[in-house]
């Protein structure tokens, strides 16, 4: 496939449409926030305040580029419960706390972790929760439900009218999965969503070619087509699939920082510290762990996205001050701990605060996974933040760290499945990262880590 491809990614804090060409380079993007509405009847997902940007955002990018082929990637944890009309009950928001009220009944029925490598995660961030929780508060709703669709998979459908399911969706700690075996599990049939599951697809499948209402509406050819698409976290992944000889480490980063590191047996994966099997889209489990890093450093710096220059990081670690877990309400090995600042930090120095702290926090994780050697490559938001990636060189000197560059990596990994089976697309260069030379780095790892056992 030659011409552009469009990438409709739906990430939890944003939604982005973005152009790619072949060469993976980025031609077009717009982005919004993503608007979770509180209810009624729980909190959810505003898909049609989605739909209408991608089709708006469709509509101008073909003004100015030539679309061949549109791929969805979203984050984790979500699905759509469909009829041939649409929606029977609206996309559930996984940070809803009011799914843990059927835990007791839920307990009976997931699969222990040594089979799903998916660990009990609080709200709905266990997929299968979600849908156990909706059968039960909304069995009627529930019963009208044709399709059970993955989050990507749901908007392939609305773009195509093609159902599908995937692996990386059903292998992203839903519970719903058993990645060594590659089928579903024992929940999924306990739950009776087994037979609302459509065929299962590649992530790089072409589905079909775009509704004509839609080549009508945005100006996309009618022989445009749409691919099945991906979890977000697996479409970072995807590129170095393809280049790169294990053992590595893809560190994807956004809301969550989630490291995913090939070649890395799943023996050494503990449930209490947030790890799991990811399932890549070949099929294949990839070791994995993770924190809410984005929404952690949000937190820490009252919401300045700043990336510090190495002067703020040094004044941080001159001052003493600690930014000890954890700030957000989910995930990573300390999630039943209240965040603390100790020490005083000026303002401006927060976003330094904040990057030292995800830094260590991306380091910890590492040693607990065990993924200590060959390169680590940083993708997504945090590639971005030079300080960031130099920090993390200087903290694991014996391992190379790559910065994918800029905050697209996500979107141009799934805009690379247009020519997945081909493999004729060129992968772009990562670029080595010198670490950051800072007096008094290793006192303040101890300080960290001592504060924080």
């Amino acid at each position: 496939m030659s011409g552009s491809v469009a990438v409709l990614d739906v990430g939890k804090t944003n939604v982005k449409l973005a152009v790619f060409d072949a060469s993976g380079a980025l031609l077009w993007e717009r982005a919004t926030p993503n608007e979770i509405l509180p209810s009624p009847p729980y909190p959810h997902a505003n898909v049609e305040a989605i739909w209408n940007f991608f089709i708006r955002a469709l509509r101008d990018a073909k003004l100015v580029h030539t679309i061949d082929a549109v791929v969805p990637t979203t984050h984790g944890c979500a699905a759509a419960l469909v009829d041939d009309s649409g929606l029977v009950l609206p996309v559930l928001d996984y940070e809803f706390a009011g799914v843990d009220e059927i835990e007791a009944l839920y307990a009976n029925l997931r699969p222990p972790y040594s089979q799903s490598l998916s660990p009990r995660l609080p709200g709905g961030l266990n997929l299968g929760r979600q849908l156990a929780w909706q059968k039960q508060r909304f069995p009627q709703d529930f019963a009208k439900a044709k399709f059970v669709l993955t989050y990507p998979q749901y908007w392939a459908w609305r773009l195509s009218g093609v159902a599908a399911s995937e692996m990386t969706m059903l292998g992203a700690h839903s519970d719903l999965w058993f990645p060594r075996e590659r089928h579903v599990s024992t929940l999924a049939d306990a739950l009776g969503v087994s037979r609302l599951m459509p065929p299962f697809q590649p992530a790089w499948k072409v589905l079909g070619k775009v509704k004509p209402e839609i080549a009508a509406v945005t100006g996309l050819l009618p022989d445009t087509v749409i691919l099945c698409g991906v979890h977000d976290s697996n479409a970072s992944l995807t590129p170095h699939l393809a280049s790169r000889e294990p053992p590595f480490t893809i560190i994807s980063t956004g809301t969550w920082v989630i490291a995913m590191s090939v070649g890395l047996g799943l023996d050494s994966l503990k449930e209490a510290d947030d790890m799991l099997a990811n399932v890549d889209i070949e099929g294949r489990p990839t070791a994995c762990a993770r924190f809410m890093g984005g929404r952690e450093f949000s937190a820490i710096t009252a919401g300045a996205t700043a990336s510090p220059d190495e002067a703020a990081i040094a004044r941080v670690i001159d001052s003493g001050a600690l930014a000890l877990p954890c700030f957000a309400p989910q995930g990573g090995p300390f999630a039943m701990r209240s965040g603390e600042i100790r020490g005083i930090v000026v303002p401006d120095d927060r976003p330094a605060l904040a990057t030292l702290y995800v830094a260590l926090m991306t380091d910890l994780i590492l040693n607990r996974l065990g993924a200590n050697a060959g390169d680590l490559i940083v993708e997504g938001s945090f590639a971005a933040n030079a300080s960031f990636c130099a920090l993390l060189a200087a903290l694991r000197p014996r391992q190379r760290v790559l910065s994918g560059g800029d905050s697209s990596g996500t979107a141009r990994g799934a805009a690379l499945l247009a020519q997945w089976q081909a493999r004729n697309f060129r992968l772009r260069e990562c670029v080595a990262t010198r670490p950051m030379i800072l007096r008094g780095l290793g006192a303040y790892r101890h300080a960290w880590t001592s504060a924080i056992y």
